[in-house]
């Protein structure tokens, strides 16, 4: 055992709970109000020429308490920047056509999401699909002629769906609704709810309007990214066309489809593969590789084909991190992006595996939470544009043009963010209290800092587990310095950007007392540096890190409240009602939940409940199918039985991504301040 395990900090304290009034914030500092205000652009894409950007800009709207997604257009030369279309529409995936001439983007200008395409000299657009479901993945052909994309095809009721007798109602009366019928493996999927029957099939339409074709076919999902062979007669495409595919988590193949139905299989070896691209000159097809082990991480790979014998070669078969979105720059070099130690870089790699890092501020897409997280898009001729970003600026839009330095284009969040005393983001590395290990983290002071003064303590723990936190701007962690609390997080062990056998430390062991000393060890480095005051530690973390919260206070009392949002409390309950199961399963434990059951236990937080005194908020979306509400409620009613301090805080409408709408990430902190407020140590107790 650790010696933190039941070490209480609190004895010989009395602890009054105050009311749940709202925490006082001063004028200049970061206010909840303020996150209506945020801004961040995505889908950033680089014209052909390099002259122009486009962009999806998002906005938070207050009235709607949504974002609002508007299309917006740079000049790379001057920086002025204007709105293509000035209405209410939102606007996505915009795509340049090969010659730069045209822009193809989904809109639901017309009341549902179709595909348009804006001719930008003439400054006019029109719609060019009109298709039943929303359309993805958009892919010009090589001559401007066609846009591919796919879209979701309902399937045909089942023999059983068919035959179940119903009379028919007598005019005027009101029948229950009909039953809904479920006969697939994978049924439901969180922000959706419960699915109807469908496949994923690729499509075509002329780019200048007409009917969408549909190209693929059978009862499996065809799509992801689409890459046009160099002549653009087909298509090439992941999927997975085993009966079983559903059971089969790390398993597709790359196929060709082409523009008269002919399918043909690319690859055939195990795992995964994604994100295919031609060279320029058609001879080579660059894509992602996955692993098909039943591991929980394993690091991408980037590999190449040689289309004429379609044999595939690995690039940085050492280099010890995962890699994405690779783009060819000429006919021997590719610029992808790869995750290292809480950072998104962008670098160039070469068919001789040598790497050189272009950039190392991706950053951006929008999270409370200091998420690493960007994209980027390259042309032909090596012009970048991405998102960029870093822990007090947040949303923008960076431009590497060729041989240039890097440079912001935008200041979206200056408005708002320009005005307010941030929290300082400090970087630091301790030792696991664990094994040893090294772990990389970072705290925020509140404005203002004093270091000879003494400051309540939050950790907040990322979820995943297999994600990471790093050096961004965070919404949610500046409201809580704001409100004058110290906020420390870590990468801990599992987390992603150190490697793969840093990753590969929390196999069959999440959530175990493993990750849960190296958050322990989180909070001793913090207090070892002088300024936090150990009468005040509090414990915060979503998903995953709602799960390692749980976990923590069954096996300590040192701190004063927990905030517990999306947990999983049950693994045998939460792998057989949510809709990850089959690869969670699969990928997570050594076996079924009825086979392993004792396993499935001493990973559960409820099976240490009996220890916790812990006073807990939890907090969850009504209609979450990652984490299902139901094992927040096993855990709400576990310690009321126990007679702990508990609130259960459901969030209506709301699925895993609970804080997705602004008033919803709003309410998430501020309830969990409320909270801690209740058992904070003041000075005259």
């Amino acid at each position: 055992m650790k010696t933190w395990l039941n070490r209480s900090l609190l004895a010989g304290f009395s602890i009054t709970l105050t009311g749940l009034s709202s925490v006082a914030v001063a004028e200049n500092h970061f206010k909840a109000e303020d996150i209506f205000s945020l801004e961040h652009a995505s889908h950033v894409q680089v014209s052909p020429n390099g002259e122009h950007i486009v962009y999806v800009r998002n906005s938070n709207d207050i009235m709607r308490d949504n974002s609002s997604r508007s299309l917006w257009m740079i000049d790379t030369q001057s920086g002025e920047q204007y709105p293509l279309y000035a209405d209410d529409a939102n606007y996505g995936q915009p795509v340049w056509s090969p010659s730069g001439d045209r822009l193809a983007f989904v809109s639901n200008q017309s009341g549902h999401n179709q595909i348009h395409v804006h001719w930008v000299e003439r400054d006019r657009s029109a719609r060019v699909s009109s298709v039943q479901a929303a359309p993805g993945g958009l892919s010009w052909s090589p001559d401007g002629s066609k846009l591919a994309f796919s879209m979701s095809v309902q399937a045909p009721r089942s023999d059983f769906a068919s035959s179940v007798y119903r009379p028919s109602a007598p005019a005027g009366a009101e029948w229950a609704e009909r039953p809904q019928i479920f006969e697939r493996a994978q049924y439901q999927r969180d922000g959706s709810g419960l699915m109807d029957s469908s496949y994923q099939h690729i499509f075509v339409v002329p780019s200048d309007g007409g009917t969408a074709r549909q190209l693929t076919s059978g009862d499996y999902n065809h799509g992801g990214q689409l890459a046009w062979t160099p002549e653009g007669d087909a298509i090439i495409f992941a999927a997975n066309l085993s009966d079983n595919f559903e059971f089969e988590s790390r398993q597709n193949e790359l196929h060709s489809i082409s523009l008269d139905g002919e399918l043909s299989q690319i690859t055939d070896e195990p795992g995964t593969k994604r994100q295919p691209v031609f060279s320029p000159d058609g001879s080579q097809l660059a894509y992602i590789y996955g692993t098909a082990d039943n591991v929980p991480y394993a690091n991408s790979k980037l590999r190449v084909m040689d289309w004429s014998s379609q044999q595939s070669s690995e690039l940085l078969s050492d280099f010890d991190r995962s890699v994405g979105n690779p783009h060819w720059l000429g006919n021997d070099t590719l610029v992808i992006d790869y995750e290292d130690r809480g950072k998104t870089k962008i670098a160039r790699v070469t068919m001789r595996s040598r790497i050189l890092d272009i950039v190392d501020d991706v950053s951006g897409l929008p999270s409370g939470r200091p998420y690493n997280n960007g994209m980027f898009s390259m042309n032909a001729q090596g012009d970048i544009a991405y998102t960029r970003g870093h822990a007090t600026r947040s949303g923008d839009i960076g431009l590497i043009a060729e041989g240039a330095d890097a440079e912001y284009l935008t200041d979206l969040n200056g408005d708002v963010l320009g005005q307010r005393e941030l929290g300082e983001v400090h970087e630091f590395t301790y030792t696991s209290g664990t094994d040893g290990e090294e772990i990389h983290a970072w705290y925020i002071t509140p404005p203002g800092f004093d270091e000879s003064q003494q400051y309540p303590l939050i950790i907040e723990i990322h979820g995943g587990p297999h994600l990471n936190y790093g050096p961004h701007f965070s919404a949610e962690l500046q409201r809580y310095a704001a409100a004058g609390y110290v906020v420390v997080y870590n990468n801990y062990r599992g987390s992603t950007s150190y490697g793969e056998d840093f990753a590969m430390l929390l196999d069959n062991k999440y959530a175990s007392e493993d990750d849960f000393g190296d958050h322990m060890s989180a909070v001793d480095a913090m207090v070892d540096k002088g300024f936090v005051d150990e009468r005040n530690l509090f414990i915060a973390g979503g998903s995953a890190g709602g799960i390692a919260t749980a976990y923590a206070i069954g096996l300590t009392d040192r701190f004063n409240a927990a905030a517990a949002t999306n947990p999983v409390i049950n693994w045998v309950s939460k792998v057989l009602t949510a809709d990850s199961y089959i690869g969670q399963i699969q990928n997570q434990f050594p076996g079924m939940p009825w086979d392993e059951h004792e396993h499935y236990w001493q990973r559960s937080p409820l099976s240490l409940v009996g220890n916790v005194s812990t006073p807990t908020m939890l907090f969850t979306g009504v209609d979450d199918r990652r984490t299902p509400i139901s094992d927040t409620e096993q855990y709400y009613q576990a310690l009321q039985l126990r007679g702990v301090d508990v609130a259960m805080v459901r969030v209506p409408g709301a699925s895993h991504g609970v804080s997705a709408r602004p008033s919803n990430m709003i309410a998430k902190v501020e309830h969990a301040l409320a909270w801690f407020e209740m058992y904070k140590v003041n000075d005259e107790e």
